[in-house]
């Protein structure tokens, strides 16, 4: 995917302006996701009336405030904007992770040509390889919100990130407050420990002795 935009620069739309631009910036920002292209500009009424809808449905996606882990998800802004006034202007309230192209980068209106885009709003899907999921997914954002992604994902057959192992498992990733832990330890019985679920484990006294004998573990 990051091919797309190889050799080009992609910017973050946080307060610092980041660029991307470099390959393994786009691949880390871009590979194994699906990813949007947003076409669109300030002075389209009906982009205007989209845009809300757009920015609730990629933010109950990716924002750790609605979900557990973001979505396999990239949004660019392919900005169809007469002036870099107006495509700032769009972008002031828009969600940081999105994307754009710089206003003088004429890959804007090319994009527009290859994926052929006939009118405003249009939004692009494609797989992580750059093939067309969906040539234009405003009606189906519209009707369907964040259930989208589900269909798209397994249409693309994307492959899931969480279920993927730690690769370096001397450092394992840092574990979440709120993610599930499977059991603990615990060693009533002097040197002789069992392993019963965590939530056992916060018993005390005679309640965590009742437990092991009930379990037949003594």
């Amino acid at each position: 995917m990051a091919s797309l935009f190889s050799g080009r620069v992609l910017i973050r739309n946080n307060s610092d302006q980041d660029e991307l631009d470099t390959e393994a910036e786009l691949s880390r920002r871009l590979e194994n996701r699906l990813v949007l292209l947003f076409f669109g500009a300030a002075a389209c009424p009906q982009c205007q009336a989209f845009v809300p809808v757009l920015k609730d449905f990629f933010v109950r996606l990716t924002d750790e405030f609605y979900v557990l882990r973001a979505a396999q998800l990239a949004l660019v802004y392919v900005s169809q904007d007469s002036t870099e006034e107006q495509q700032d202007l769009f972008l002031r309230d828009m969600p940081e992770k999105w994307l754009f192209l710089p206003f003088e980068d004429d890959l804007r209106r090319d994009l527009g040509r290859q994926f052929s885009v006939q009118h405003l709003p249009a939004v692009v899907v494609l797989k992580p390889g750059g093939d067309v999921l969906t040539r234009d997914a405003v009606a189906e954002i519209q009707r369907l919100g964040p259930a989208c992604f589900t269909n798209w994902q397994e249409a693309a057959e994307l492959l899931d990130r969480s279920f993927l192992q730690p690769e370096d498992l001397d450092d394992p990733a840092p574990r979440s407050l709120t993610e599930p832990l499977s059991g603990k330890t615990c060693s009533p019985l002097g040197s002789r420990a069992v392993t019963i679920p965590l939530y056992n484990c916060m018993l005390g006294g005679d309640e965590l002795w009742d437990v092991v004998i009930r379990g037949g573990l003594y």
